[in-house]
């Protein structure tokens, strides 16, 4: 079962909610584009089947603003096209970075999910490590290495990540959906899967492997404040050597097992870990928190701030699981972006 803070008020009937006009944003200038389109789509699918109207806004990979084709230009102040509120399914920088949040705040738009400094230290997974580390919070050995601090001292850079021991994995810093992620199991191999990640970004994090199996918990904020709710974990399954972009989008390359092979006390610390790395982060709507599981031992991962959308991802799975189906996630989300709006709150996260 999942976890909430608080328990739910009885059902009572009400009248039925008013439709929304909901501004989609779909595709992204990030290598997730195309998976961004996924999500968008299904998203606006469960819109419309909730009774709302999706406006749909694609955003170019030359990051153009396009309605039915045609750029749109925005007015500070003036929200976008006329929406309720913008559930922006973009994934990646210039997206889920708080660079979009940022434009959105400045249109005095509603807008679903995380503020700009809480997307900002998420997106950045060598601060968000910081930042857990300064709080405590455990999770795998890491190192954060710059472009320019390898080009201009590798030796001291591979000193920092021999730390680290071997096998690591080696990540840009600034993107998800595992997209340029390198095993590295012979410490000459390093320098080629560091090349690889600086094509994708300025800063790489050099991450110690971890053992045992991949477990992730959904969060979502309840409505009227009343707390948060806390999946049930699922467990991902895989027979590839790590959990690559192949792995994670070919069909068939992963299974979901909810709820996860895990006992009951690892499952209230995996609900515990989520909820507090969401707060301490300042998340608001919505999060996926990854973590890794070794018998007793839990390790936060990784923080996501919009993960992917589509009904077969993860997070709506875990969320249907726990009793939240994806039409009710979706109009939930929006009216939690609203009421945030509302109180002034996106601009505080």
């Amino acid at each position: 079962m999942a976890s909430a803070e608080k328990p739910a008020p009885p059902e009572v009937a009400a009248p039925p909610a008013a439709c929304l006009r909901v501004a989609v944003l779909a595709g992204g200038r990030s290598s997730e584009h195309d998976v961004s389109l996924a999500s968008a789509g299904a998203v606006r699918e469960a819109l419309i089947e909730a009774g709302h109207e999706a406006i749909w806004i694609e955003v170019g990979r030359d990051g153009v603003w396009r309605r039915d084709g045609r750029a749109i230009s925005l007015t500070p102040g003036d929200g976008v096209e006329g929406a309720d509120v913008v559930f922006g399914a973009l994934h990646g920088p210039f997206g889920e970075d708080g660079t979009v949040q940022g434009m959105l705040e400045t249109l005095g738009a509603a807008y679903v999910g995380a503020g700009v400094a809480a997307s900002a230290v998420c997106m950045d997974k060598v601060l968000f490590k910081d930042v857990m580390a300064a709080l405590g919070v455990p999770q795998v050995e890491y190192a954060g290495i710059a472009a320019a601090r390898w080009e201009a001292d590798p030796d001291g850079a591979l000193e920092a990540v021999s730390a680290l021991g071997l096998p690591v994995f080696v990540k840009p810093a600034h993107l998800g959906s595992s997209v340029g992620i390198a095993r590295v199991t012979r410490a000459e191999q390093l320098p080629g899967a560091l090349a690889v990640a600086f094509e994708h970004d300025e800063l790489a994090i050099v991450e110690a492997a971890a053992a045992g199996i991949e477990v992730e918990c959904g969060v979502l904020e309840l409505p009227e404040n009343s707390g948060l709710l806390a999946s049930e974990p699922g467990e991902i399954v895989y027979d590839a050597e790590f959990y690559d972009y192949e792995t994670k989008y070919t069909p068939g390359g992963m299974e979901l097992l909810v709820p996860a092979r895990i006992g009951s006390a690892v499952r209230e610390r995996v609900h515990e870990l989520a909820l507090r790395t969401f707060r301490a982060v300042g998340c608001a709507g919505l999060a996926r928190v990854d973590f890794f599981v070794d018998g007793e031992q839990v390790l936060v991962n990784e923080l996501n701030t919009m993960p992917g959308f589509t009904p077969t991802s993860v997070y709506p799975k875990l969320l249907a699981a726990s009793g939240v189906s994806y039409p009710e996630l979706v109009d939930r989300l929006c009216r939690l972006g609203i009421a945030r709006h509302a109180g002034g709150g996106a601009r505080r996260n």
